[in-house]
């Protein structure tokens, strides 16, 4: 993750901190990223429109990320990473938008396939 944390701009800065925070399992640190009106989608249509309950659902998993890319165009950022769950590990892409030094949008999309495919034995 280091080699994606040289950021071009602000907007690209505040979401790679909230990452690395999510990363630490640090919540708190999260939450200060988060604009308290923030909208999440998520790739199965379930929606979060409170910042804490956004955090809570993500707390249970227990993840680790590692990114591959990072897309800067203004307040509108874009990750690509594989994110390591219990389950399986996931390449994912989410779409965030900052919006006066918080993030306001996230989108999030991934094949869920892995987490009902039966582990590989070779």
């Amino acid at each position: 993750m280091e080699e994606c944390m040289e950021a071009k701009n602000d907007s690209t800065r505040l979401v790679l901190s909230y990452i690395k925070a999510l990363d630490s399992q640090n919540y708190d640190t999260a939450l200060e990223y988060l604009n308290e009106k923030i909208q999440v989608k998520g790739p199965g249509g379930e929606t979060f429109s409170n910042p804490r309950e956004f955090l809570d659902m993500l707390r249970q998993y227990h993840v680790k990320y590692d990114m591959k890319k990072v897309f800067s165009d203004g307040e509108d950022i874009g990750l690509v990473y594989d994110l390591a769950t219990p389950l399986a590990t996931l390449t994912m892409f989410s779409w965030y938008q900052v919006k006066s030094g918080k993030i306001a949008f996230i989108q999030t999309i991934f094949d869920p396939r892995p987490l009902t495919l039966p582990a590989s034995t070779a």
